[in-house]
Formats: structure tokens, sequence, C-alpha cells
């Protein structure tokens, strides 16, 4: 592996997810590295234009740049396009903001999302991370990967909150759940006031390539409203799996 890549990609990251403009000892302290090293990628990533330095104050941003690789990678993501139009009218009927996610290893990351109307609604951003045993598109797809992953993953839950399950049996009984009824539930796992369901979505080979989504405040998701929401979430995501080309309802599980 290329230590000056990895290097300079740590930067470009830090940069990105920072709230301001950092300078040089910043950096090279959040990232353990020596302030020559850093000097030299600063000066590199400057030059190719990835990130900005405030010629006033000598600190560094994520330039204009990384967006727009984002937007390209975006897209040409056929997954968004599928999507858009069922992610609507999931959006019209349950007022609830709709999520479209991905597997990333145990992360999921939302690719696409619709907001709620409601006033007091679930927040993320496209783009953003969660852990995906913590959230229900990212059980959705971690139900469908193979068992020898998912016994690995068992061993190693951290909890989030008081409902993160982090038992490696109950969370292997949750997962078979999952399997069984095609959605997924997110009780307050995440975060404790925000509660979700998702169904996989699936291609033409069978695979899950993502998660349709569902999220909101937990006194909105209370157990009537998630019977409302289940076949909506299930039909929502085979809608999306059958313009992708998939003819099965569920994934196959390998």
């Amino acid at each position: 592996m290329n230590n000056t890549l990895v290097k300079g990609l740590s930067i470009i990251e830090l940069l990105a997810h920072s709230d301001r403009a950092l300078g040089l000892t910043e950096i090279a302290a959040a990232l353990d590295l020596a302030k020559s090293n850093v000097h030299r990628l600063l000066q590199a990533l400057t030059e190719t234009h990835y990130i900005a330095r405030d010629e006033r104050s000598g600190r560094y941003t994520a330039a204009i740049k990384l967006w727009e690789l984002g937007s390209a990678v975006l897209s040409k993501l056929d997954l968004r396009v599928h999507a858009e139009q069922v992610m609507d009218q999931l959006l019209a009927q349950t007022r609830e903001t709709v999520h479209l996610s991905v597997l990333d290893g145990e992360e999921v990351v939302y690719v696409h999302k619709l907001d709620s109307p409601n006033p007091v609604r679930a927040y993320t951003q496209i783009g953003g991370r969660a852990r995906a045993h913590c959230v229900a598109t990212g059980k959705a797809m971690l139900a469908f990967c193979p068992p020898s992953a998912l016994a690995r993953m068992a061993q190693s839950l951290q909890a989030h909150t008081p409902a993160t399950i982090v038992d490696p049996e109950k969370f292997l009984q949750e997962m078979a759940r999952i399997r069984v009824q095609g959605f997924a539930l997110n009780k307050g796992e995440w975060n404790e006031n925000v509660c979700g369901i998702a169904s996989p979505v699936t291609d033409v080979s069978g695979q899950v390539v993502a998660a349709l989504g569902l999220s909101g405040p937990r006194e909105r998701f209370k157990q009537a409203q998630l019977k409302e929401f289940a076949p909506l979430i299930v039909e929502a995501a085979s809608q999306i799996s059958k313009r992708l080309g998939a003819r099965d309802a569920l994934p196959t599980w390998r």
C-alpha cells in the first residue's frame, strides 16, 4: 500500500468532515503525522485543487473539486435513478423521511434521501454513514450476508444506545427474522429518539445491492404505524428491485 497516498487521502477525509478550516498543526495532531510530512502533502493537494488554503489565516478546507467528483459518481449510480419515482411515492404515502442506503463493510452509506415534510423528522445526510447493525437499512442488508460473515460480526457488536442488539445469539436471531419477514426494524438502536423500518433491494442476480428505509421520531413509529408501514416498504423495495431486473421478491441467501 502506498503510504503517501493513504496519508493524503486521510487529510482529504479529515478536511471534508470538518465543520471549520484547520491549520497545519491541527491536521498533523489529528492524524498523528509529522508536520513536515503534512506540509508537503498539503502543498500537493492544494496544487491539485483537492483542498484550498486561506491566504490570511493559513488554514485549509476541502475544495469544490471533491464535490464535483462526488456528484460525478452519484450521477452514474443507476440505482438512484431507478429508485427516485418509488421513493417519491413512498414519501407521499407515509410523510416520513425515505432513505436509500448501500452497504460498505460494516457501515451503511446514505446515497439518496427525501425528507419528511413534518417539522419534526429524522435527519441524515447524503454521504453520511452509520453502523449497519444499528439501523434498519443496515440490518436489512446484513441479514442476507454469508452466514460466516454474520457469525464473525456477531462477536464484535458495539452498543450505540441501550437498545442496540449486541448479544451474538439475539443478533443472529434478528437476522433470521428479517430474512423471513422481508423487512428490518430499528427501535432506537442508533439514536434513542429515532426509529426506522427498511427492506432490501436486489439486482438481476438476486443479490442485495441496497436497502430502502423509512425513519422518523419514536413517537410516530409506534407498533400500529410500523404494521402499516411494513407492506408499503416491502412493496416499494420490490418495485426498485424489479426495475433493476430482479425476478424474486426476496434476495438469495448464500
